[in-house]
């Protein structure tokens, strides 16, 4: 929190993201400083791995889905229009319905922007390498679509929310797909591919949204 407001006063700064905190060390004090300081973008990366309390004790996480979601509550009333996006994995041995299901809730009643969506791989020399996978694929691969769908489904609900609205882009550049177009990210970290005159690499652009979908948006500045 402390580095946020020392950066804040620093002229020729305009834009700064602080990028992601581990749920366990997310502190009020952050929450503050994220509200307070203008430069601050809003948004943040908190990843949940999963939404259930057993599974997140297995993962040695030291937090709750209880605790997760009342951190969310607590980001949302600070920075309302806060954009939150995530790290979850699928398929971790031991999980069952029940905590996939759980899982499930924890993104509908967050509404993540984006997510990082994993099935779970044993990673040598970890604690869980050693845990027996007792999971069939096919379960795995049934829970993952699920999720997929779910979380697709929101991102690309919250971006339509967009369409119509004028937004301020940090230009990146010429687009990957197409060097004829600028891309660039708006505060809330999202991609947006336009066609501009006089814009450079570097430059805030305001872009009016036409378009819109889960993992980027279409504008015009």
């Amino acid at each position: 929190a402390k580095l946020l407001y020392a950066i804040e006063d620093i002229d020729g700064i305009k834009r700064v993201r602080f990028m992601t905190s581990h749920p366990k060390d997310l502190s009020d004090s952050l929450i503050e400083a994220m509200k307070t300081c203008s430069k601050v973008c809003n948004h943040l990366h908190l990843p949940v791995q999963s939404g259930s309390t057993r599974i997140l004790e297995k993962m040695n996480r030291k937090y709750t889905k209880e605790h997760y979601l009342s951190l969310v509550s607590k980001i949302k009333e600070a920075v309302p229009d806060m954009a939150l996006t995530t790290d979850i994995i699928v398929g971790f041995p031991g999980e069952t319905d029940e905590d996939f299901e759980d899982t499930l809730d924890v993104v509908r009643k967050v509404g993540f922007d984006a997510a990082f969506m994993f099935i779970y791989s044993p990673r040598k020399g970890t604690p869980a390498s050693r845990f027996e996978q007792n999971i069939p694929p096919e379960v795995i691969s049934k829970r993952f679509k699920a999720l997929v769908d779910l979380q697709t489904a929101i991102a690309t609900e919250l971006a339509q929310k967009t369409e119509g609205k004028t937004l301020e882009v940090l230009v990146d550049g010429p687009s990957k797909q197409n060097p004829d177009i600028l891309s660039g990210r708006t505060r809330t970290n999202r991609l947006v591919n336009f066609k501009a005159e006089g814009i450079k690499k570097g430059d805030f652009a305001e872009v009016e949204i036409i378009r819109a979908g889960a993992f980027w948006l279409e504008g015009r500045a």
